[in-house]
């Protein structure tokens, strides 16, 4: 077994919190207005988190010759990464500050998809760390398919809100957090290309 690189060491660090995250936002429970702050402020320290791992990433970064591969790649995969779970902070946040408690179907599918992709972008940091490159190109197909899966979702979550929801403060609540889901899997697609960047200048 190879030694892993300092650098692969960070980005698999940036890759389990993220999917740990995002199986946090998916196993929480919440059934009262006290729960959406617990659940917003847990998705705060998982995005902080995630922050000071690109930090240090970043300064060690900046005082290293000799990188796995191009240190601009090494920086665009950790924030494209960043850049999900940022989302999935705001998504929390948005629970919080609309009060929104009753989840439904629409939103359950959401975050089942993204915490697919997640486990697909943890797999894919972790065969980068092996040179796997060829391998990688299957998950990114994955990540892919998920995102689509996701316009989907958030094409019909839309289309039912306003066929039954009444109250116009709540459409605009609601088809916030969805278009708000929707940019995490648009996230997650941005990371999909920036491991195919990195399959094509490395395979």
């Amino acid at each position: 077994m190879a030694k892993k690189n300092k650098f692969t060491i960070y980005l698999t660090g940036i890759a389990s919190n993220l999917k740990e995250s995002a199986d946090y936002f998916s196993d929480y429970k919440v059934k009262s207005e006290k729960d959406l702050a617990i659940f917003s402020n847990k998705m705060k320290e998982y995005e902080h988190k995630g922050d000071e791992i690109i930090h240090e990433m970043i300064k060690d970064l900046n005082s290293t010759f000799i990188t796995p591969i191009e240190r601009e790649d090494i920086l665009h995969l950790a924030n494209s990464m960043d850049d999900v779970l940022d989302g999935l902070e705001e998504c929390a946040a948005l629970f919080e500050m609309y009060n929104i408690t009753d989840i439904n179907q629409y939103m359950l599918n959401f975050v089942n998809e993204i915490k697919l992709c997640t486990y697909e972008i943890s797999d894919s940091v972790e065969l980068l760390t092996t040179k796997k490159f060829k391998n990688i190109r299957e998950k990114v197909i994955k990540i892919n398919g998920i995102e689509s899966k996701c316009d989907v979702i958030e094409r019909e979550s839309i289309k039912n809100l306003f066929i039954t929801e009444k109250d116009p403060i709540r459409i605009i609540q609601y088809k916030e957090i969805y278009e708000s889901f929707e940019e995490v899997a648009d996230a997650c697609e941005m990371v999909a290309n920036t491991l195919e960047t990195i399959i094509m200048k490395n395979a």
